[in-house]
């Protein structure tokens, strides 16, 4: 059997290949060491979700957006079906208009009671001055009197029912305005500008008040959530700067800011009577992206995406060339 045997440069040019290989997987992690100056954290990108739901039951009659679609504030996302509602609301605009005629009629009777009590007032006047000149009877006078008095109570009847009438026509407006509210209702619209994220109901079902019909993504509220120990939640304070690096995305740094911290540990030991203990207590903090780079790269974000987070500690001190922000063009 024949043994081959390597030259000596080939030996030599392997080794020298792996100490390369070695020298450069060292210098790259050393190079993308996390400075003690900086605390580093993993977690998932959030997106606040608001969801759109229906204030009365009903029907949903249409529903305009898709997942995935953008909409804008106050944009028509679904409609709920109108049809009994709108019967409801021809009911009680015509109870406002019998409540209108209420009112004229119980004018119109006022007016008859005033001009009853003007003739009685007369009338018992003329019977008291012939009384005094003993051309008339005081039971007559009397009965002058009785009926200016039934014709003063009248006209304080008719002013009351003038009063139940006005108050009647007000109720009527009233039920009209909650039916039309009702009908408002029913028109569901975007509170604010975002992405649909899931499109819950579909033309046909039938919700209770409450029933959630669209759920839209704020891509004005984009964070990462992430947990840090006593000591270095310490040096943290809010609008630090921060970085976000996704899993998906590793060559890319966005940049972020600190806008939470929480005031208690969201992971405690069961005793905490030692500084050890002490230190052991985790914090929430969020890493929330700028509202400007949002705007410029809305089509970009993702809820869900892992990653970490790099928060910069104290009120001083620089990022590595690793973590300066890099991001993709905003275009593409």
């Amino acid at each position: 059997m024949k043994t081959r045997r390597l030259a000596p440069m080939t030996v030599v040019l392997v080794l020298l290949a792996a100490a390369g290989l070695g020298a450069y997987a060292y210098f790259q992690k050393t190079a993308q060491t996390v400075p003690a100056n900086i605390a580093q954290a993993n977690g998932r990108i959030e997106v606040q979700r608001v969801d759109i739901s229906t204030k009365v039951p009903g029907r949903i009659a249409s529903i305009t957006m898709r997942e995935g679609d953008m909409v804008s504030e106050g944009q028509v996302v679904a409609m709920m079906d109108e049809t009994e509602v709108r019967a409801e609301l021809a009911a009680t605009k015509a109870a406002v208009e019998r409540a209108i005629q209420g009112v004229a009629q119980a004018r119109a009777t006022t007016a008859s009671r005033e001009a009853e009590l003007a003739l009685a007032e007369v009338q018992l006047k003329r019977s008291t001055n012939l009384l005094e000149k003993d051309y008339t009877s005081r039971a007559e006078a009397d009965q002058r009197r009785a009926a200016r008095d039934v014709a003063a109570a009248a006209v304080q009847a008719a002013k009351a029912a003038i009063g139940d009438a006005e108050a009647a026509r007000k109720v009527a407006e009233a039920n009209v305005a909650q039916v039309e509210a009702r009908i408002a209702d029913m028109t569901l619209k975007a509170p604010i500008a975002g992405r649909v994220e899931y499109r819950l109901v579909e033309p046909g079902e039938v919700v209770a008040s409450g029933g959630k019909v669209v759920t839209l993504l704020d891509l004005s509220d984009v964070y990462m959530t992430v947990f840090l120990p006593t000591a270095s939640v310490g040096q943290v304070r809010l609008g630090s700067e921060a970085r976000i690096v996704l899993d998906a995305a590793p060559d890319y740094v966005i940049p972020a800011n600190v806008s939470f911290v929480a005031a208690e540990a969201q992971f405690t030991p069961k005793t905490v009577e030692t500084a050890d203990e002490r230190a052991k207590l985790m914090y929430r903090v969020k890493v929330s992206v700028p509202i400007e780079l949002l705007r410029q790269y809305r089509d970009y974000v993702k809820s869900g995406l892992t990653g970490n987070a790099y928060i910069l500690l104290g009120s001083s001190g620089t990022w590595p060339d690793w973590l300066q922000p890099r991001l993709p063009d905003a275009k593409s």
